[in-house]
């Protein structure tokens, strides 16, 4: 495990809090991946600042394994940390930093089976993505696919690394995010009963998504979840200029977590036919706009495919499971590839915390999976 302590002290180091630029990492990775003898093409982002990568190593054809992972991390603003979150410090049994379980731990491992990987004579390819902004909602992925689907191939199974325990896990929710921007008639506040107040039609709306839930609760269900049924929540309002004046525009952010199986379009129609009845309360003023934001899609692999047999021979666990969190692995199951998620680590016990770390038995797990991939392919 030594090489991927030393990759990972290195992956720590680059402060890639998803609204900072990743290319000294992505440049660095390429190096690497290049000097092992990897094809590898950038992937940048539109306007320059950010980039993923592909990179492939082995014969042409079908059968080879994938292994997905993004390079951003959460910020560490407001919370306190009682070590560096940028510098991999650890004990006997613990490796700590930001990013050591949400997933440079996954990456790292991975990119010492890729230094591994190129001196071996592969019978099938072996294939790594890196991608970028996956803490914002999956954005980046979304645009890398133009050019990243091409390059994929069909590999006889995709591994997303977010920390699993190292379980496999073959579903997650599908999410959206939506601004919902409700109107009113700005005026004094001593005269307040003869405007129409923004927040009172927000509260309308809200009480109005509250029995939705309650309906899509009673409706599908996933007993594999903790919470077995689909979720709608508001997170933030922003809205109103002074006490004293009527507010005339709020803004609700809201997001829906959907079950696989539930289409998102059919949540949206829900949300936007509750936004229709609302406004015709108020016809003194606009109406309300629901606007998607971001979304990615949910996960549903089949338990008792072939293509989780080999993620269960390749993690050493015959547990699979199925995680609360999104992840990108929707997209590549969009694709028609089967897809998983494995990776070290607890989310809920180091996800997005203070003082994040991971246990040094879960990544000599991960590293040994990385093993069995490499035996597989040879």
């Amino acid at each position: 495990m030594s090489r991927t302590l030393e990759l990972l002290d290195r992956l720590i180091a680059f402060p890639t809090v998803s609204h900072t630029s990743n290319l000294d990492l992505i440049d660095w990775a390429h190096g690497l991946l290049r000097d092992a003898g990897f094809a590898v093409t950038p992937i940048p982002s539109a306007d320059g600042s950010k980039a993923g990568l592909h990179a492939r190593i082995g014969p042409e054809g079908p059968g080879g394994i994938c292994l997905s992972g993004h390079t951003d991390v959460v910020p560490t603003d407001g919370q306190h940390w009682t070590r560096d979150p940028f510098t991999l410090t650890g004990t006997d049994t613990h490796v700590f930093g930001r990013g050591t379980t949400d997933m440079k731990g996954f990456l790292a491992s991975t990119l010492a089976l890729a230094e591994r990987a190129g001196n071996q004579p592969l019978n099938a390819p072996l294939s790594l993505v890196l991608s970028y902004d996956e803490e914002v909602g999956c954005v980046g992925i979304q645009h890398m696919l133009p050019a990243l689907a091409p390059l994929l191939g069909q590999p006889r199974l995709v591994v997303v690394g977010e920390p699993t325990s190292m379980q496999v896990a073959t579903g997650h929710k599908g999410k959206a995010a939506f601004d919902v921007t409700c109107h009113g008639q700005a005026g004094h506040s001593a005269l307040a009963p003869a405007f129409v107040n923004a927040i009172h039609v927000a509260a309308d709306f809200v009480q109005r998504i509250r029995a939705l839930q309650d309906r899509v609760a009673c409706a599908a269900k996933d007993d594999a979840y903790s919470i077995p049924y689909s979720t709608l929540h508001v997170g933030q309002i922003r809205g109103g200029r002074a006490l004293n004046i009527v507010p005339d525009q709020v803004t609700l952010a809201m997001e829906a977590r959907h079950l696989a199986e539930t289409p998102l379009q059919d949540i949206k129609t829900e949300i936007q036919a509750i936004a229709d009845q609302v406004s015709i309360g108020y016809p003194d003023v606009p109406p309300l706009t629901v606007e998607q934001i971001t979304a990615y899609p949910g996960l549903e692999t089949d338990a008792a495919g072939d293509a989780v047999c080999l993620a269960q021979a390749l993690a050493g666990s015959a547990k699979t499971t199925k995680v609360p969190f999104g992840t990108e692995a929707g997209f590549f199951a969009e694709l028609g590839l089967d897809t998983v998620v494995v990776g070290p680590g607890d989310m809920s016990t180091d996800g997005h915390k203070p003082d994040e770390g991971l246990r040094k038995t879960e990544l000599s797990a991960c590293d040994a999976m990385m093993d069995r991939v490499l035996q597989a392919l040879c």
